[in-house]
């Protein structure tokens, strides 16, 4: 059966501007992007169903037969149990909301016929920014339940210090690790392959390091924090998440954030993830199109790929930055940037795109890839 992701347009726009350049199902969360986790699940390929503009990249094929998923909700057992037994014409609920349904795409504005079959289980969805480091510790071990079942890790050297189960550090093939303390007590650590966490660091879990992804001497990590494939990550992290090929190489804080893809904090770059007063912080919702209330007492940074900051610069508590910004000076600036802006307290201009794509095709560069029309339009689309 085809499997097929689907977001809906109110998802997808509160999960902005994460999802400016990516379906819903390719943000990741724990070891995994939503779309792995159902692909290792499932043990199948899925594909997409977005807004038009991503599309180009991320395909759309419809079958006779397709088993529809949606793309905000990750798989657990008894879920997966019950959209396995799915029938044509029938549909998975949830407070009114579409979970599955075997059918077409006509279907998802016409259920007239459809066996209707509401979920009482406790599900667990991403709905908001910040529901991907506030989940993140459950996403991991949810991950690495089915990433290390039955399979053996890689020696640990004997320089590294343990604290708690040694049975709960996996290291993939080529992953190293010398001379750090690893505390398992508040979850479990893992390195996938290429991975290195360099002397003197100290990493408390639940932490996932990515495929060829670095730790930097006498880097602190605090425990739910996921580092994506391709990263260099120095300095203060506490229960953040970094998509993946991003850079924070150097000292400073990120905490209770989510940063995306192709993304370089400069050193020293700080954010604040606590208010003053204490008291609930804001974060600014492209679907409501104003600040909303987190009902969180700790909420930094939300940066959408692209974007970066100089050395120095501070981000104020739940401030989100937009697609291709790039962030410098003194002070603090706002807490809503908007894409490709360029500037900092001071003010902004707008980041003219022929500059932002010099720039993305040195650093694709520096990874080996190629920064190419597709990209481009994607890019110009947004």
């Amino acid at each position: 059966m085809n499997t097929i992701l689907f977001d809906t347009e109110g998802n997808w726009k509160n999960l902005l501007p994460l999802t400016f350049t990516r379906p819903i199902s390719e943000i990741r969360i724990g070891a995994l992007t939503i779309k792995q986790k159902w692909e290792k699940w499932l043990k199948t390929n899925c594909r997409y169903l977005t807004q038009s503009y991503l599309q180009k990249k991320y395909q759309f094929l419809e079958t006779t037969e397709n088993l529809f998923i949606n793309s905000t909700f990750c798989p657990t057992n008894k879920l997966v149990e019950l959209i396995v037994n799915l029938k044509p014409n029938q549909v998975l609920t949830n407070n009114a909301e579409v979970v599955a349904f075997v059918g077409t795409k006509n279907n998802l504005n016409d259920f007239e016929g459809f066996e209707n079959i509401e979920i009482t289980i406790p599900l667990f969805t991403i709905k908001n920014v910040w529901d991907i480091f506030q989940k993140n510790g459950e996403a991991i071990k949810l991950d690495l339940d089915i990433l290390c079942v039955n399979r053996k890790s890689q020696p640990l050297s004997s320089s590294v210090t343990v604290i708690g189960d040694k049975n709960l550090v996996f290291l993939e093939e080529g992953a190293k690790a010398e001379a750090c303390i690893l505390n398992t007590t508040t979850g479990p650590i893992y390195l996938d392959k290429n991975s290195e966490i360099m002397e003197g660091s100290v990493v408390r879990g639940p932490f996932v390091l990515g495929e060829h992804s670095a730790l930097k001497l006498c880097t602190k990590i605090y425990g739910a924090t996921t580092i994506g494939p391709h990263s260099k990550v120095g300095g203060e992290v506490n229960n953040s998440v970094i998509f993946g090929y991003s850079n924070k190489a150097h000292d400073g804080f990120l905490g209770n954030s989510v940063i995306g893809e192709w993304c370089n904090l400069g050193a020293d770059t700080n954010n604040s993830n606590l208010k003053n007063n204490y008291g609930n912080v804001k974060l600014y919702n492209y679907l409501q199109q104003k600040p909303i209330d987190t009902g969180l007492q700790f909420c930094g940074l939300i940066m959408g790929d692209y974007s970066k900051s100089g050395i120095n610069t501070m981000f104020n508590t739940g401030t989100v930055v937009g697609v291709g910004a790039n962030i410098f000076g003194g002070g603090f600036p706002p807490t809503l940037i908007p894409n490709f802006s360029w500037g900092g307290a001071e003010g902004f201009e707008d980041y003219k795109l022929d500059k932002l794509f010099e720039t993305c095709e040195k650093v694709y560069e520096r990874r080996g890839l190629t920064f190419g029309e597709q990209e481009k339009e994607l890019i110009k689309s947004i």
